[in-house]
């Protein structure tokens, strides 16, 4: 990326993009270098299954538990960030490279002093397009990750 802020998100229609802006002033006013979306604030009609929120609240739980981090949505993909603070963290190339990766980020941006971050509410739309999710086997993979990340 060549600008001074990142802002990342599934091309799936479920993010609000049009609140890219309010998200940018946000951590620009209150100098911010990480800013993840709570997406369970606004869920829309028909975004998320009954399943999907049951295996997220238990990956968020855990991940708060395991890391003492106070995070609603453990696996939102909609961040907004200073480029900077990817200086900040252990380099990209040893991050997970599946669905992990998530988690891994903000685990590393919220853990790290030198970081101010943030979770700020955001909305979920029903999403566009088919499914892509493995339900079970990327939320064990998520599940295992948190627990071998925390022991390493």
């Amino acid at each position: 990326a060549s600008g001074d802020i990142i802002v990342t998100g599934d091309a799936d229609a479920t993010y609000p993009f049009d609140r890219i802006h309010e998200y940018i002033q946000q951590l620009i006013n209150d100098d911010l270098d990480f800013i993840t979306t709570d997406r369970f604030a606004e869920l829309g009609h028909g975004s998320m299954s009954a399943k999907h929120y049951f295996g997220n609240s238990i990956l968020a739980t855990t991940l708060r538990i395991l890391y003492l981090i106070n995070l609603r949505d453990s696996q939102s993909g909609m961040w907004i960030f200073k480029k900077s603070a990817l200086e900040k963290i252990q380099p990209l190339e040893n991050f997970d490279d599946g669905m992990p990766f998530s988690e891994e980020i903000k685990i590393e941006m919220f853990s790290n002093k030198n970081i101010k971050s943030k979770e700020m509410p955001s909305a979920l739309y029903a999403r566009e397009g088919d499914v892509k999710l493995e339900s079970f086997n990327d939320g064990w993979k998520n599940l295992k990750y948190l627990f071998f990340k925390r022991i390493k």
